[in-house]
């Protein structure tokens, strides 16, 4: 996978994830972006978890990530503090794993701190953005935060200038 990126939007909504997968679904099928896998989480006011789903539909490739990295990272962050601390410390040799790209204590207390209930967000492992058009598309529903990339820094400030250029509009 050429230049692969692992990024997680958070959108203000419970639905502002699902909505930004369609556009993201289109976009791939426009070839204006590689989406190698995606996974979406919504949570709706007064849930005590949220509902979390893999976004094969969007994909090329079946998913590259699956079903299972997906399953594992969002017990990781949603599900084993439920769970308690003897579940936890199971998990801990698994999930040091995912360092590699990234995914230590650090991104899952961050993604666990910032989607919470009445938010949603999305999780997308993309390579190949034409970003300007991926700006454009995204133009009617911006999430709210970029929450973890492992882009570069360089790779990171141009993304970001490319969703802040609509709000400075």
């Amino acid at each position: 996978m050429a230049n692969g990126a692992l990024t997680v939007w958070k959108f203000d909504t419970p639905e502002g994830a699902e909505e930004a997968a369609r556009t993201l679904a289109d976009l791939a099928r426009e070839q204006v972006i590689n989406v190698h896998d995606a996974a979406a989480v919504s949570w709706e006011v007064g849930k005590k978890k949220p509902k979390t789903r893999q976004l094969s539909g969007s994909t090329t490739g079946g998913g590259a990530l699956g079903g299972a990295f997906w399953g594992m990272l969002f017990g990781l962050i949603f599900f084993v503090p439920l769970l308690g601390a003897a579940v936890g410390a199971a998990t801990g040799a698994l999930a040091g794993s995912l360092t590699d790209v990234g995914i230590d204590d650090r991104f899952i207390n961050k993604v666990r701190d910032e989607v919470t209930p009445g938010t949603s967000a999305l999780f997308v492992m993309t390579s190949d953005a034409v970003l300007d058009k991926v700006r454009d598309a995204f133009a009617g529903h911006q999430p709210s935060e970029l929450v973890f990339t492992n882009l570069s820094e360089e790779q990171e400030k141009a993304l970001r200038e490319v969703f802040e250029a609509d709000d400075n509009e």
